[in-house]
């Protein structure tokens, strides 16, 4: 078999993501329509590089196709690993309540067509460079493997066989790489700084209101150097032509934590007024704090749309009572959404663990934490909280290195922005001291490669969730649409992590860098 022209770190890469148990070992790749978990059955192959096979059944719910993929599976995985000629995944039961299927599928994902949208994302990300489809009808899924880009990955190589004893015996590998194996390679092989590069080229390119959005992706372009650019996008909101808080909302607030950027990198005082403005919100007229900082509807996002911009106005001013109203912010939104396992609910309407209601107040609190001081009253409560916020996410990081759009939800899909803001704030807990590193730098390089393989270098995604305001119950939110494609609120995500990683190596991994709390590790 040709070998791949990638870079060896690519292969090594690729070898780490994909990676599972030694012996055959169970995962969930979806969700079916009526929420029923769709399983798949992986087995490591002889070699890193070796090939990637997938055998999909059950697309049409015969049984017999189902057992019999999963009996073969089971003896490829009793072969000794350097019997093994490929690396194997199989799905036994890809359709477990028989859906009509479309593909490649139409409609939102994953609200519409889900069984569809789940197992034709997961191949493009799992890109194989074969596709097995087993027994009974394919519902034209080999055809649309074969001719369509999977989820932008690039064509996978699929053939319709019967489902027959000793089948995997007998596979016969195409002679190359598939087009989608050689771009998930090529992806893997980048730098921090090359994908930032190819990041800014796309987002970080207007600032037409003053929100969190633009604002993640425009301090990813400042640590590019491009100051004057960002600047230019500000001055209307600086030379006060545009009112950043007209129609204030949570993401204004934490759309100023730019303002605060550019008053640390140009030391104009415009920018630290606009930081205040903002963060004086938090207080009456008399100077006193108020029970939080307004416009939190309840949400845990709000941790994130507070906090920073708080801290941010006191280390600008040196005034210590915004790392105090930071705290008492904090404190009510928790009082609100903290659930005791540690995980935060989206709001009081329903206990689900939203993956970005989880990414907020960790990057959230990441950010605040590097600006109150270690002496001020609020630094330690405050690190406390975000400790133990990580700790309880370390548990539901899944083997592929991302996080699920319900955190704890088996079979939600693996959600692109949650994954971004929780390596972050990952990293900057590691750089800063108050995680270990040899517990948590091993689950940031995994997100991190998980990221890197759902990022084009056209800037297009995999699976972000849409906007999302408060939903009533579970299912709400497990039938966000995800989005496939260009999205800014995805990118300005990934560009900052992107360029918090360019920014330094890692600290040893040794763990040679104290962290102020015992309680820093995982549980």
């Amino acid at each position: 078999m040709r070998r791949s022209s990638v870079a060896p770190r690519a292969v090594a890469a690729l070898a780490l993501l994909c990676a599972a148990a030694p012996a055959a070992e169970w995962s969930s790749i979806g969700l079916t329509s009526g929420g029923r978990p769709i399983r798949a059955l992986a087995v490591e192959g002889a070699a890193p590089d070796a090939p990637r096979v997938v055998v999909v059944a059950g697309l049409d719910g015969d049984e017999t196709a189902v057992k019999l993929v999963e009996r073969e599976t089971r003896e490829y995985a009793k072969n000794r690993a350097s019997r093994r000629r490929f690396h194997l995944t199989a799905v036994p039961l890809a359709n477990p309540e028989k859906a009509r299927l479309v593909f490649p599928p139409p409609g939102a994902a994953y609200r519409e067509n889900a069984e569809a949208h789940y197992l034709w994302r997961w191949l493009g990300t799992a890109a194989p460079d074969l596709v097995i489809v087993a027994g009974g009808s394919d519902a034209g899924l080999a055809a649309a493997l074969s001719s369509h880009s999977v989820a932008g990955y690039g064509k996978i190589p699929a053939v319709v066989s019967p489902a027959r004893p000793g089948f995997l015996r007998t596979v016969k590998l195409p002679p190359h790489r598939s087009e989608a194996r050689l771009e998930l390679e090529r992806r893997l092989s980048r730098t921090p700084a090359q994908t930032a590069r190819e990041l800014a080229e796309v987002y970080g390119r207007d600032f037409k209101d003053a929100v969190y959005i633009p604002a993640m992706a425009l301090i990813g372009q400042l640590r590019l150097g491009r100051v004057g650019d960002v600047e230019r996008l500000a001055a209307p909101f600086a030379g006060g032509e545009l009112d950043s808080l007209a129609k204030p909302t949570g993401s204004h607030l934490a759309g100023h934590l730019l303002f605060g950027e550019l008053a640390e990198r140009t030391g104009k005082s415009v920018y630290t007024a606009l930081v205040r403005r903002a963060a004086e919100l938090g207080f009456d007229r008399r100077g006193v704090m108020l029970e939080a900082m307004p416009l939190h509807l309840e949400m845990s996002d709000a941790v994130f749309m507070g906090c920073p911009i708080l801290a941010k106005a006191g280390k600008l001013t040196g005034e210590r009572k915004y790392f105090a109203m930071a705290l008492r912010h904090l404190r009510f939104i928790q009082n609100l959404c903290l659930r005791p396992d540690g995980l935060y609910r989206h709001s009081p309407l329903a206990d689900a663990a939203w993956g970005r209601g989880n990414a907020f107040p960790a990057l959230g609190l990441a950010l605040a934490l590097s600006d109150i001081p270690p002496e001020d009253e609020a630094f330690d409560p405050v690190l406390r909280s975000f400790q133990h916020h990580m700790s309880a996410l370390a548990q539901w990081q899944q083997d592929n290195g991302m996080w699920r759009q319900v955190i704890d939800y088996d079979g939600a899909y693996a959600e692109y922005s949650a994954t971004a803001m929780i390596a972050a704030a990952m990293l900057r807990g590691i750089r800063s001291g108050w995680l270990d590193a040899k517990s948590y730098q091993p689950r940031v390089e995994r997100a991190w490669r998980a990221v890197l393989a759902r990022t084009g270098s056209d800037g297009k995604l995999v699976d972000v969730c849409e906007g999302t305001g408060k939903q009533k119950t579970l299912e709400d939110y497990l039938r966000r649409a995800a989005i496939l494609g260009q999205d800014a609120r995805g990118g300005g995500m990934a560009l900052f992590l992107a360029t918090e990683l360019a920014a330094a190596p890692f600290p040893d991994a040794a763990g040679t860098r104290a962290t102020r709390s015992a309680d820093s590790g995982d549980k």
